[in-house]
Formats: C-alpha cells, structure tokens, sequence
C-alpha cells in the first residue's frame, strides 16, 4: 500500500502579500532584495517600494531602525513583504543571513539619514539598520542609498564628507531639494534605478527627443514687449524625466524662469520666430520623439517699432497677427516622429477640454494632445495640483488629478506606452 506523503508549505509560500510578486514583470525575479528602513517619517514610502520591486519579481526583506518602529508597526513590512521584519539581532545573526558574501543581491538604505550614512562611512554598527550595512559594505554586496533630510543637513560638510568618502563605494540617489528639504526620491525612481542596475534599460534609453518649453517674447519695440505667465517648470521636469530614462534631449527653451535640465543640449530662443526656426533646422536630424510644451505665442505685432514708443501719447494702437503653430508643421518636417502636444485653457468643464484636445490632436496630426486648464478655481485654490487630460490619435483617454511634482512621471509613462 502506498503512502500518500503531503508536504506542508511554509508560511512563506502561503503569504497572501506574494500574490503580487511578479505582476508586473520577471526582471527582478530571484533577486534578494534587502530594504533597510531608517529613521525617518519619510519611511512611509518604504512599504510602496517593498510591493514594487516585488511586482517586478524580487524577494524584499526588510530590516528597520528603533525609530522607525515608533513611526510604522514592524507587522505593516511583514505584510507588505511576506518576510519577518528584522527589528533586532539575534543568535540567528541575521546580519550575516542578508548581508554576508552573496546573501543577498542588493542593500537598498530607503529613506536614508544623516545619521544612518555617518555611521556606514565611520563603521558604526550600533542597530540592526548600521550592522547589517557594515556587513554588507565588507562583502561587497551593492548598496543603493537614497538621502532624505532637511537641506541644512544635506549641506552640513561632515554629510559631504561622509557622501564623498562613499560615492566611489557604493551608489547614491540623489534627493529632490524640495520645500526646504532634501526629499527622498520617489519609489518609481527608486525601482527605476535597480532596474537599470540588473540590465533593464527604460525604452527611452537613447531615444532622441526634440522638445520646446517655456514662453516667447514677442517684442514691441526695445524695451516692451508680450509674452505669458509660463515658468518652463513642466517642460523642464518632463525634460529632466526622458533624460534619467536615457533619452537624448536637445531642449528649445524660451526665456523661462526655470533653470534648464542638465543633460541636454540646450537651445536658447526668445520669439515664437525663433523657436520655429529652430526647430525646422533640428528636424533636418533624425528623432523618434518631438514634445511641444512650450507656450508659445498665438498673435505677435504685425510691426516692431526700431525705436522704443514714446510715452507721451494717451493711447496707441498695436495691430497684432496671428502667429503659424509651430506643431502643425512638425509632421510636414519629420513625418514618422512620435509628435506630443500641451494644450492649456481655461474656465472649460471635463469634456470641453476633452473637446478642445482632440481638436488640437486633429489639426496639428499630433499622437497625443496634454490639455489642462490652468484658470479653474480648483486649480487656482490649490495650485501646486493640476487636472491632466491625456488623449491621443486612437481616441483613448487618460485623466488624473495630481501634485504638479508627479505630473512629469506620470506624461513619461503615457510616452512609453507609445513608443513600445
């Protein structure tokens, strides 16, 4: 008679937080990953990065600090993981079980203190956060530390030399200086990095990209002249967002206020003429992407007065014409380019700026029209928000409500889609 053997799975197998591992992709699959949490109230995020490099396939185990279990339950990490949450070392000597020679596959420090990056640089491994780094940094296991704390801190020159003595050791992500403080990188550009570290190139990566951003000046004479309220901000976000995926920006920037991305090859222009101009000589060059975010102006004077208009008179008349869209004759230039339009407005309902995008999409045979109103009371009581309407040439439509700050990331994965 033959006996029937069952086997008993582990707790781990049976976690119902490993439904997600590997939804959304393998590239991290058989990955350890091990996550340690430092003191910070930025450690909230910790847990949204946990389930995404879990979705792309890897094994997070998290390790955290006394202070962080003051600000998040251990058991909040073990659900997000499906792993035991290291609080405290043990005759289990944990830190050797995750960060002796191949343990693991990579240390990520998210958030990451001062404190945390002091005690790694001087060999201090007085919690269980510091020992399992100094463990790590001896074997030699990557370690990925992504800063956060306030600007003062950041700029103190014992964290400088602390980051200095390191960068060559391990790897930094650099923090958004933000409000005053130097804010840890979002979780998507965190799991972007690993990506990028196994192998995993973003379909950006060497793409070329022509885009335009901030206002024209349209002169008068002189001294005066029309313009608009446009900063540059989104164009130089968006700029700085295809340039970390690894696309290959020449930015035509009008006179914003925003300081130009670095990493692009800047062109600056100050009329509608002279962006047109500009772009007409790129496009004589190969490129794969053409955004058009610059505010461009609709009417400029039909004359330029040479000499500045004396004040003295109680009124004068400027005759004004309308200026050629640039975005019109980007197809006509370079007709197989991916070609990405922003159309603001204002006062408009949901489907009036629907309406209008897809007007704009039609004329200028764009692939995707941005449309947002920036003269709603919604956006003028909370204007650090904007409502985004994506629509592109197969009628699809996508809308959010968001933090300017992810507005960027959110028009980048829309471009990817795209181009894939």
């Amino acid at each position: 008679m033959k006996h029937l053997v069952v086997k008993k799975k582990s707790k781990r197998k049976d976690h119902p937080s490993l439904d997600i591992v590997s939804s959304h992709g393998v590239e991290l699959s058989g990955k350890k990953i091990v996550l340690c949490v430092a003191g910070s109230v930025a450690a909230y995020k910790a847990i949204e990065l946990a389930r995404l490099l879990m979705r792309h396939g890897a094994d997070v185990t998290c390790v955290t600090s006394n202070a962080v279990t003051k600000l998040i339950q251990p058991e909040y990490f073990k659900w997000a993981t499906g792993n035991e949450v290291i609080t405290k070392l043990t005759g289990e000597l944990e830190h050797i079980r995750l960060a002796d020679y191949n343990q693991s596959d990579l240390l990520i420090v998210y958030p990451a203190t001062a404190n945390t990056l002091g005690k790694l640089a001087n060999g201090i491994d007085d919690t269980p956060v510091s020992t399992v780094l100094t463990v790590g940094f001896g074997s030699k296991i990557p370690i990925l530390m992504c800063l956060a704390m306030h600007a003062s801190m950041y700029e103190n020159s014992a964290v400088k030399k602390n980051i200095e003595f390191l960068k060559n050791k391990i790897e930094f992500l650099s923090p958004k200086l933000i409000e005053g403080k130097a804010k840890s990188p979002e979780p998507e550009d965190v799991l972007e990095n690993v990506l990028k570290k196994f192998g995993f190139a973003s379909i950006l990566k060497n793409k070329k990209v022509l885009m335009t951003a901030g206002p024209t000046v349209e002169q008068i004479d002189p001294v005066r002249a029309i313009t608009n309220h446009s900063s540059g901000k989104t164009g130089v976000s968006l700029a700085t967002e295809l340039i970390s995926a690894g696309a290959k920006v020449t930015f035509v920037y009008g006179p914003g206020k925003e300081k130009p991305p670095k990493g692009a090859k800047i062109i600056n222009v100050s009329s509608s003429k002279e962006m047109h101009l500009a772009i007409k000589s790129e496009l004589k060059k190969k490129f794969d992407i053409v955004i058009m975010a610059a505010a461009v102006a609709d009417y400029v004077p039909i004359i330029q007065s040479k000499n500045k208009i004396k004040s003295s008179k109680s009124r004068i008349t400027i005759s004004l014409k309308k200026a050629p869209k640039i975005i019109d004759q980007v197809k006509k230039y370079q007709k197989n380019v991916l070609l990405v339009g922003f159309k603001a407005e204002t006062n408009l309902t949901k489907n009036q700026l629907i309406k209008s995008a897809e007007k704009k999409l039609k004329e200028s045979t764009a692939d995707m029209i941005i449309a947002n109103d920036v003269g709603s009371m919604r956006y003028k009581k909370n204007s650090q928000k904007n409502q985004v309407i994506i629509v592109d040439s197969k009628k699809n439509i996508v809308s959010r409500w968001m933090d300017k700050e992810k507005i960027a990331k959110f028009i980048r994965k829309q471009i990817e889609v795209k181009i894939k």
